[in-house]
């Protein structure tokens, strides 16, 4: 019995200074995000719109 109590004890130690390492600060605030320029698609993508629009309101009067 007394080994039973002993080892429970020991358990019990062994859990409670494993624990301290699990409860850890939370992580920092993010830095600033990286900026992308909006300039190769986006510029491509007005452009054929454009050409779209300037189709169709060339083929409405027609």
């Amino acid at each position: 019995m007394k080994q039973v109590a002993l080892f429970a004890l020991v358990v019990l130690v062994v859990i409670g200074l494993g624990t301290t390492d699990l409860i850890a600060q939370p992580p920092g605030m993010p830095g600033a995000p990286s900026q992308a320029p909006i300039d190769g698609g986006l510029s491509l993508l007005a452009l054929g719109g454009g050409a779209f629009a300037l189709k169709k309101l060339r083929n409405r009067n027609k």
